[in-house]
């Protein structure tokens, strides 16, 4: 056997032990799945909607820990932002008029009801008051 044979050898039994190993740590990252993701409380903010992603139909930001949000209609609607498997902020899909988790595709209605898994519990809602350009977001 040669050198370069030796060490291909020994690179890929390496390799075959490590990566199982690997594979399942990566895999125990979703073991989160049932745990409830606290969403924010005693909710109280005002934002400007006259500039940036709000002063637009679809837009959406994420600020406080909630994903506030300007349906296509021009209505505020606000959820908590992490979603309820694993905590990834979701963001709001203008064209379904829902939210989505970019990490696992979890999908809840514009009212934070899960219409599709792998998250199990509905998003906290808020309520919006639009007064002028003042957006009140609260509990």
């Amino acid at each position: 056997m040669t050198r370069k044979e030796f060490l291909q050898r020994v690179g890929f039994g390496a390799a075959v032990a490590i990566v199982p190993a690997c594979i399942g740590g990566l895999a125990s990252s979703c073991e989160k799945d049932g745990q409830a993701v606290a969403a924010p409380t005693n909710v109280n903010f005002t934002l400007d909607v006259s500039t940036g992603a709000l002063a637009t139909n679809g837009g959406f930001l994420v600020t406080n820990g909630i994903v506030v949000a300007r349906t296509t209609t021009g209505t505020y609607i606000a959820v908590s932002a992490a979603c309820t498997h694993q905590g990834t902020n979701v963001n709001y899909n203008p064209s379904g008029n829902n939210f989505v988790c970019p990490n696992h595709g979890a999908q809840f209605s514009s009212t934070g009801v899960v219409t599709q898994g792998p998250a199990g519990t509905n998003l906290a809602t808020y309520h919006t008051q639009l007064t002028g350009t003042s957006l009140k977001v609260y509990s």
